[in-house]
Parts: C-alpha cells; structure tokens; sequence
C-alpha cells in the first residue's frame, strides 16, 4: 500500500481545519474608532474564556470580544467616552457602567469616566447582567479615567 504524500496530507489537514471552522463561526464586529488605542490591547488581551457561563468566540475586529452562540454579549473598546446622562449608572468593582435599557432585554452598558470607553451590548434574556460586568469590571478598570464619576440625581449640578 502507497504512503500517503505530504500533498495529500495537507489537503486533508486543510479539510478538517475548515470544517472545525464551520462549527463555531467568527462574530462579524466593526471596531470602535479609537480601536487601536494601547490601552484596549491591554484589556482585550486578557478578556476571559467564559463570560457568564457563555464561551468566548473569535471576532473579525481590533479590540472587541464576543461570547454565546449566537453572541449574547459583545464587547468593543476604543468607543467615544459619553459624556453627562440622566441614564441610570451602577458602579461594578471600581468601574462606572452607563446602562441603556431602551431595547430591553438588549441592553446597551458603557464605561463612564474612561478613555477609550468600552460599550458592551448584552441580551439579559441569555445572561445576567450582573455577571457580565462582574466578569469584565476588573479589566476595564486598568483603562485611564478621566476623572468623571457616576453621581446620583439629586447630586448632580443641574443649575445653567
């Protein structure tokens, strides 16, 4: 019987690589303006495995991160810093979380007080939203602030 050649051993190789490929699909993201800031390759580098109970898939773009299938959570860093909001805010181990629930159970949570800001979309039906910063919060806060903090309503200066 022939040995196989190192042709056809490549090709094979080449098959079962794509066909693993098929199996858990790359998360089509754009990446954020500020995308290739330093400071996200920091942070991204050492986004987790797993994200309340969901695996990590791979990403088409420059600082983001994506888990569940199909994704639950999408996280992208590099995004413009928001500025003043009377959306609700909650503080997760020393990072500021603007939370959007204007599309629940799809929330939209960003960083307050960070440079870049990171935004992460999170569907609330899949995964608790208390895991997800949870599980992010102590990276984020190696992100530079800017010195702006979460303050409640009746604190804020609202006198122009």
């Amino acid at each position: 019987m022939p040995r196989p050649t190192r042709a056809a051993l490549a090709a094979l190789a080449l098959v079962a690589a794509i066909g693993m490929t098929g199996c858990s699909s790359t998360v089509s993201m754009d990446p954020a303006a500020d995308a290739n800031d330093p400071a996200c390759a920091d942070v991204t580098s050492l986004l987790p495995g797993n994200l309340a109970g969901e695996s990590r898939r791979w990403t088409d773009a420059q600082a983001t991160g994506a888990w569940g299938d199909p994704a639950a959570v999408l996280f992208t860093c590099g995004v413009e810093p928001i500025g003043p909001t009377t959306l609700p805010c909650q503080t997760v181990n020393g990072v500021d979380w603007v939370i959007d629930e204007s599309d629940a159970p799809k929330y939209r949570v960003t960083s307050y007080g960070r440079v870049p800001a990171v935004e992460v979309y999170l569907d609330n039906d899949v995964v608790s939203s208390a895991d997800v910063l949870d599980g992010i919060s102590l990276l984020v806060s190696r992100l530079p602030t800017d010195g702006a903090t979460c303050l409640a309503r009746e604190d804020a200066d609202t006198s122009d």
